[in-house]
Formats: C-alpha cells, sequence, structure tokens
C-alpha cells in the first residue's frame, strides 16, 4: 500500500521505487521524492525478499537525514503483481530489477517500467549504483535528487 503519509484521497500520481532488497536506493528515491512532490502516492519495494520488514540501511538513513530526508518510516516489502493494479508508474534502479519486475507483469498490465536514470540524462548514469555495496552513499543521492527532480517534471 502507499506509504501512510499519503492519504487516498490524493490525487497525485502513484509512483512506486524499486530495487533489489529494499533499504537503500528505493527508500532513498521514495524519501526524496515525497519531499519534492508531496501530492504524489509514493511506495517502495524490493525484488528480493531479504530484507522485509526492516527499515533502510542505517549509512542510508544518515545520508539522507544530512540532506534532510527523513527515511525512518519506511520499511521493506517485496514487490508483487499487484503492483501493476495500485501504481500508475513503476521506476527501478537498474536493468536486473527492471527485468524481475517485469518477470511478474499481469498479461492485461499496461503499467508502465521505466529506469530512475531515464529522468537524469545529463547524469551520463545508466543505472542508479548500489551504495550497499559502492558505500557511496552520497553519490547515490545526488543521483537520486537529480532524478526524482526530473520524474516530477515529467509529471507535472
Amino acid at each position: 500500500m502507499p506509504s501512510e503519509n499519503h492519504s487516498a484521497e490524493t490525487a497525485g500520481p502513484r509512483v512506486l521505487f524499486v530495487c533489489l532488497g529494499n533499504i537503500c536506493r528505493s527508500p532513498a528515491a521514495e524519501g526524496v521524492f515525497r519531499a519534492l512532490m508531496p501530492e504524489a502516492r509514493t511506495d517502495s519495494a524490493g525484488t528480493s525478499s531479504w530484507h522485509v520488514g526492516e527499515p533502510p540501511y542505517g549509512a542510508m538513513q544518515q545520508a539522507a537525514h544530512a540532506r534532510g530526508v527523513d527515511l525512518s518510516d519506511l520499511r521493506a516489502r517485496q514487490f508483487t503483481r499487484a503492483d501493476f493494479d495500485r501504481f500508475d508508474l513503476i521506476v527501478v534502479m537498474d536493468d536486473d530489477n527492471r527485468e524481475a519486475v517485469e518477470d511478474l507483469r499481469p498479461s492485461d498490465s499496461a503499467t508502465p517500467v521505466r529506469l530512475f536514470t531515464d529522468y537524469a540524462p545529463d547524469s551520463g548514469a545508466s543505472y542508479v549504483p548500489d551504495p550497499y555495496y559502492t558505500r557511496d552513499f552520497d553519490g547515490v543521492l545526488d543521483l537520486i535528487e537529480e532524478a526524482a527532480a526530473g520524474l516530477k517534471a515529467a509529471l507535472s
């Protein structure tokens, strides 16, 4: 279900952010985007079930908090087929996540699945790197902020 912070009466777009574990990239993308476009109904999910129920990774929370973005209310969940019906747009962090999401697409679903970096064409990035492995939380947040601004512009 989209984040509790956004009521069902909200007329904004319903956007789901997806990464592998739902503890770094997708919750950061959700947090940054909901700050930029509070009228949107947002959520995030992972293609794996490794971290279901866990809060975002501590180092990502700290890096986001330093930029004024609070991720503390988010909890990891796994992407499901039902998400195609619940969201207007599914935004993935890389091609592996896109493939995993598309593998679950119902045959009658037309919900678009887009790479987040498509909204940051000037970045030169083809995917959002996983800071859990790269340890570059600030660099990833820079890219997420750029892509979130581009997504907001595309939806406005």
